[in-house]
């Protein structure tokens, strides 16, 4: 009996999935020397994937100029100095929210406090990495044709042709 009312209470509950408050800066330039990425868009469009499956909000910035953009509840913002720009924004962030910077810059994290969380950008990148689903391979995908008999396919192609 009580197993039963456990169960229509479990059905009639609603799950409630709260996203993690914590806005992420990521050293971008930091990250791509830890991890040995090709390129921006690929450091990226790791992080997008990353705050999307989290249920965060963040903004990895680069030294330079670009095209700052955002994608999903990613920014991508650039600066002469990154440095500068990811300690002014975790400043303004750190008291009202949950702040994570993502840099081995030593610099960085003297100047963000103890009010942030920081992480080690080679420990963060290679834990991103090892948990990305490999690209597929297109030389290994299956077709439709090579699970059919050949009875099957005959007729297939029989019928393919009549049209």
């Amino acid at each position: 009996m009580d197993t039963s009312r456990s169960q229509r209470n479990l059905r009639q509950a609603k799950l409630t999935i709260v996203p993690d408050p914590t806005y992420y800066i990521f050293d971008g330039n930091n990250l791509m020397h830890a991890g040995e990425l090709s390129s921006r868009e690929e450091l990226v469009d790791k992080l997008a994937g990353f705050v999307a499956t989290r249920g965060v909000r963040g903004v990895v910035v680069f030294d330079g100029v670009g095209d700052e953009r955002g994608i999903g509840r990613l920014s991508v913002r650039y600066a002469a100095h990154a440095d500068d720009l990811i300690e002014r924004l975790a400043a303004e962030r750190r008291t009202g929210e949950r702040v994570a910077v993502v840099s081995s810059d030593r610099a960085i994290e003297h100047a963000t406090g103890k009010m942030v969380t920081h992480a080690p950008a080679a420990d963060f990148i290679a834990g991103l990495i090892a948990v990305a689903p490999p690209a597929p391979d297109p030389q290994s995908r299956l077709k439709v044709e090579d699970s059919l008999d050949a009875d099957v396919r005959e007729q297939l192609e029989r019928m393919r042709r009549e049209r």
